[in-house]
């Protein structure tokens, strides 16, 4: 077609050389309107119908495809290879210039194919985070490990068109400088290897409460990239965490808390040791008008009774034989009203029991799960439970523990 429009040219009286220049111009004005036309059509035409179809399916791997525009990169491609199959013929005769564009061209398609590859391994990722399977098992650090790969195949692959030699040969390089690309790629290694073994042993996953001391973080986990893992914390900072770190260091994870049926309370009532003592007749008669210890109060007296009565105890004494104790009978309440409070879950570890005897005085300890685990309902819960207890205390004649303060010498000394 050249050759005849070339003769064509120079039969009208064209000098040769213009005929040539006018050629070129002729056979790059073609490539650029078609390469136009041919972006025009691919991101005009086809990729908005292709757009349209899917906004109109409203399904959550449409909304991935649509929010990343993938198919407005794609059609980058087109003009492209206009481009890339016009160069010859517009620099018919330039061999060495022919070649070198075409490569610059060919150069651009791999990167824009990077990009696409890319953009659709995201895609992916989307569509997999919205199933239930991608809390327990994240999966963003395997995408951009193979995201990863994927730029190295293509700038390995771009670099042997720039110095035209095999890629094998480049490849076949690469020993000499695997100790450079550990050191540089170290943290990916490390992050890609943390990767498998958290999603193999559903160490941590996204939305779970974890606490790391060591690195300032106790909050949620929002996401696990392939080198660091975020918390967003209680105070609504933002801890990074290096993925290793999570397999080569202890950590919290409350997940299991989340999944039982309650949340821990273990508290403990300090009982000051000198008002600790034996119940009187008058006590216990007050204390059976208690509801939840009426019942107590008359099994307790009547199963004593029997047994000093069995083994002939001299009650004169109150050293002799059992008895009610103040502080036993309030341990006694509060399993009671523990038992009977509608968000304690019953089903789970329920204790009410003295611990070890401190300097502080006795410690009465509360291990039981509240049914509500939210963290707000969960503290309004304790402390409606304590604020009670503390005030019931006095109705046992106990005393709650508490060292002196500035008004209690104060006190002393006025008397």
């Amino acid at each position: 077609m050249y050759d005849q429009i070339h003769n064509w040219l120079v039969g009208h009286g064209v000098n040769a050389t213009l005929a040539l220049v006018f050629e070129g111009l002729a056979a790059f004005v073609f490539a650029a309107v078609f390469s136009v036309v041919a972006h025009v059509i691919a991101k005009r035409i086809i990729a908005r119908l292709i757009i349209h179809y899917l906004e109109k399916r409203k399904e959550k791997w449409c909304d991935a495809f649509l929010k990343t525009k993938f198919f407005n990169q794609l059609a980058y491609f087109a003009p492209a290879l206009v481009i890339y199959y016009a160069v010859p013929f517009v620099l018919e005769g330039y061999d060495k210039a022919a070649v070198f564009f075409g490569n610059l061209i060919f150069i651009y398609m791999i990167v824009l194919g990077i990009l696409v590859i890319n953009s659709f391994l995201s895609i992916v990722l989307n569509i997999y985070q919205t199933f239930e399977v991608a809390k327990e098992i994240p999966a963003k650090g395997f995408i951009q490990i193979i995201q990863i790969f994927v730029i190295f195949i293509g700038g390995i692959y771009s670099l042997s068109i720039l110095l035209d030699k095999n890629p094998v040969y480049l490849f076949s390089g690469l020993g000499a400088i695997t100790a450079v690309l550990i050191l540089v790629f170290k943290d990916s290694i490390l992050g890609f290897v943390a990767g498998i073994q958290i999603a193999m042993n559903k160490m941590v996953a996204q939305g779970d409460w974890i606490e790391m001391p060591q690195y300032g973080a106790d909050g949620d986990v929002i996401d696990i990239s392939l080198t660091t893992v975020k918390v967003s914390n209680w105070d609504k900072t933002i801890t990074t965490i290096p993925t290793y770190a999570l397999i080569s260091e202890s950590f919290r994870n409350w997940r299991g808390m989340t999944e039982s049926g309650g949340r821990r309370i273990k508290r403990s009532i300090l009982i000051d040791m000198n008002s600790i003592k034996f119940c009187t007749d008058q006590m216990l008669a007050r204390f059976s008008k208690i509801q939840y210890l009426s019942k107590y109060i008359a099994q307790k007296q009547e199963e004593i009774s029997e047994y000093n009565k069995a083994h002939g105890i001299d009650d004169s004494s109150l050293v002799n034989g059992r008895h009610l104790t103040n502080v036993g009978t309030f341990r006694a309440y509060v399993d009671a009203y523990l038992r009977n409070h509608p968000m304690i879950n019953q089903e789970m570890t329920f204790l009410v029991r003295q611990l070890e005897l401190t300097a502080q005085g006795l410690p009465i300890e509360i291990y039981v799960f509240s049914r509500d685990k939210v963290w707000a309902n969960y503290e309004a819960i304790q402390s409606d439970i304590f604020d009670h207890l503390l005030a019931i205390v006095p109705e046992f004649e106990l005393k709650i523990f508490q060292n002196p303060s500035g008004s209690d010498f104060k006190d002393l000394i006025r008397r």
